[in-house]
């Protein structure tokens, strides 16, 4: 039997988010998707999904839900949130099979910013420009087009049996150290210095910071003529300079086109690194090559690989095994006989 996903508490900005919106940006119309892929993957494999299927991104502050109307397996990856079943504090980075009436508690965030729900089966909410992702600035995508609110039902397709499962602690993901980034294409519009003053300075994340991008606070970038150009694309990752100086990391939900010279582009392996950052938290740039990015790119999938295929049923623990437990899960691998 299929079963809702009852929002009890939305936290801070939850939304339903997949690989994003492609093909649409010459219309104007936002890539979105998941501002961390690979702990969306991840959640994704914890229950059994193709790696893009939405999942609810949840930022900073977590979430609460009840499952109504049959089983639901959840996966929970991400930043570092408290999980709880039912009042019963539990681990991240897993999945767990949840019954008719059961409750999932997902607190603050002590160490990254978003973190993933996903459900075997997926969600059925219809796609929009052929993605589940929201945009919430333009009301299109997820549910509804807006971030999650209590009480919304969300309808899991249907695969509620399966292992519960989790993640190895050494395979989870880890988002400290530089941010690698290709220069330009308009690093030709800084000076010697300007770009020497990016590369060489530490900046740090302000509060002024969501899904569209990044405002970081540091030493001014110095322009080499003026801050305007005519409006070209962005793409997830452009660093922009407007006219105080100071970077500006364009994300999942940036505009499509924009006037400001962009000194680099963060390369694709890195961009989780950015979004887990969080206000106040330290950056620094170091530049590579487009080879090296390539390279960093193909690192990240075979790391990603290795992540998954480590991923393991959970072993109950002795005080686990209650009778509701030992009914949820199949015991037998097989029929044997006593007689020859």
């Amino acid at each position: 039997m299929s079963a809702d996903l009852v929002i009890a508490r939305p936290g801070l900005s939850s939304t339903l988010q997949d690989f994003g919106r492609f093909g649409y940006q010459r219309f104007g119309i936002s890539g979105s998707g998941a501002m961390d892929v690979v702990a969306m993957r991840i959640a994704n494999r914890l229950v059994g999904n193709a790696p893009g299927a939405a999942a609810i991104e949840m930022t900073m502050t977590g979430f609460s839900a009840t499952v109504a109307g049959g089983d639901c397996l959840l996966a929970v990856a991400g930043a570092e949130m408290p999980v709880a079943i039912n009042g019963r504090r539990a681990e991240g980075w897993r999945s767990f099979l949840l019954h008719d009436g059961d409750r999932i508690e997902i607190g603050a965030a002590a160490a990254g910013v978003y973190a993933y729900v996903a459900a075997a089966g997926g969600f059925a909410v219809a796609p929009t420009l052929g993605s589940q992702s929201t945009h919430s600035r333009s009301g299109i995508g997820g549910f509804e087009g807006r971030a999650l609110r209590t009480g919304d039902r969300l309808p899991v397709v249907g695969a509620s049996a399966g292992d519960e499962c989790s993640l190895p602690a050494d395979r989870r993901p880890r988002y400290d150290g530089p941010i690698r980034v290709v220069r330009g294409p308009q690093d030709d519009k800084f000076t010697p210095a300007g770009i020497a003053t990016f590369l060489n300075s530490g900046y740090s994340i302000t509060n002024r910071t969501d899904r569209m991008g990044a405002q970081l606070e540091g030493p001014a970038i110095e322009h080499a003529d003026g801050f305007n150009i005519v409006s070209d694309g962005i793409v997830n990752g452009s660093i922009q300079v407007p006219g105080n100086g100071r970077p500006l990391v364009l994300l999942a939900d940036r505009q499509t086109t924009g006037g400001y010279p962009k000194i680099a582009t963060i390369i694709g392996a890195d961009l989780p690194k950015i979004a887990q950052r969080r206000p106040g938290e330290a950056v620094r740039f170091v530049a590579v090559n487009v080879a090296e990015a390539v390279e960093a790119a193909r690192e990240r999938e075979r790391a990603l690989e290795a992540a998954l295929d480590s991923i393991r049923r959970v072993a109950f623990a002795a005080s686990d095994l209650s009778a509701e437990r030992l009914l949820s899960v199949n015991l037998i691998a097989g029929v044997c006989s006593a007689l020859d």
